[in-house]
């Protein structure tokens, strides 16, 4: 495995419950790279990507990244945003107020670029309704925006085009292709072949906790 690589799991596994959740996961990752992952519901991605931003800590394994290890040097990575399941948002605030809430946890943005995160996902900063009233393709956009807004290094979002029009799927894949090219590490669960297929450069496959496949997809600007 490249010492070089980004972020890196090393024989990564996980059990609960006497139950194997994951299984002898090695992933060498870099920058500058979006990687898929594939697999039916139960296959282990949302797992994965949950050990892979220190949400759950391995069984047996490690995680590695920028040289140091998740659980022992770090409890989490240092630059990453992340879209797993549903975003906790608080109802009664817009969506620039629940944004501006979460930026103060680590206080490394202004509003200029909250307010600019929220357009890159096809939302208007100014909307003055509150979250609850939000249909569900916003509350996606939103998720999603609240994982760029910090400009991360790395970049996990798992099933991000849940609850999107054609359209918000177009400006979500301009968007990670925007951010591949800002040398961003972004990793990406989806059901969707095609979807994966475009914007992956590696696709890994997953099934009972074991990535079964792993191949690599050319990148296309047409489609």
């Amino acid at each position: 495995m490249a010492a070089s690589a980004f972020l890196q799991a090393v024989h990564l596994s996980k059990v609960i419950k006497s139950q194997i959740i994951l299984k002898d996961i090695n992933l060498s990752l870099n920058k500058g790279y979006i990687y898929g992952f594939r697999g039916k519901n139960g296959s282990g991605k949302t797992m994965l990507f949950r050990a892979l931003c220190g949400l759950i800590r391995p069984t047996e394994g490690k995680v590695i990244i920028d040289g140091a290890e998740l659980g022992k040097e770090m409890s989490f990575p240092p630059s990453v945003g992340v879209l797993i399941e549903h975003p906790g948002f608080l109802n009664g605030y817009t969506g620039f107020g629940n944004l501006k809430l979460l930026a103060k946890l680590n206080d490394v943005i202004d509003d200029d670029r909250i307010r600019e995160a929220i357009r890159l996902v096809g939302l208007d900063p100014n909307d003055k309704r509150k979250y609850r009233k939000y249909s569900l393709g916003m509350k996606q956009r939103l998720g999603i925006a609240q994982a760029i807004m910090e400009e991360p290094d790395l970049i996990i979002l798992d099933e991000p085009t849940n609850a999107l029009d054609s359209d918000g799927v177009e400006e979500l894949k301009n968007l990670l292709l925007t951010l591949k090219a800002k040398n961003k590490c972004i990793l990406i669960a989806s059901h969707d072949k095609e979807e994966l297929d475009y914007l992956s450069d590696e696709l890994f496959v997953m099934e009972n906790g074991k990535i079964i496949d792993h191949y690599s997809c050319k990148v296309t600007d047409d489609e």
